[in-house]
């Protein structure tokens, strides 16, 4: 046992007759451990564009909410008879009459 441990320390598995064996087995697990990397780093980068597109998404709402509140508050009564009484333009006084237009047989 403490011969082999020794052996294996000192590479001779590398280097003896069967050794082609442990070499493809060494260059598949190589080959295995590169994919494993970059399946890792591929999946860190989604995460952080997942990431970056939900703070974007967020930014984009706040605006949206903003200026949906703007143009309610723009839409107001108070503020078109505002704007207008800027211009010389007031409400008039009078409410409106309704028109009814009778069809002749």
């Amino acid at each position: 046992m403490k011969e082999s441990l020794y052996n294996i320390l000192k590479g001779k598995f590398l280097i003896s007759n069967d050794a082609f064996n442990n070499w493809r087995f060494i260059l598949f697990c190589t080959v295995l451990a590169i994919f494993m990397i970059g399946s890792s780093h591929s999946a860190e980068q989604k995460v952080h564009e997942i990431a970056r597109l939900n703070d974007e998404v967020l930014e984009l709402r706040t605006a949206f909410l903003d200026g949906r509140s703007n143009l309610m508050k723009l839409k107001m009564e108070s503020t078109i008879t505002g704007r207008m009484a800027q211009k010389g333009i007031k409400p008039s006084d009078v409410p409106p009459t309704k028109i009814i237009v009778k069809e002749k047989e």
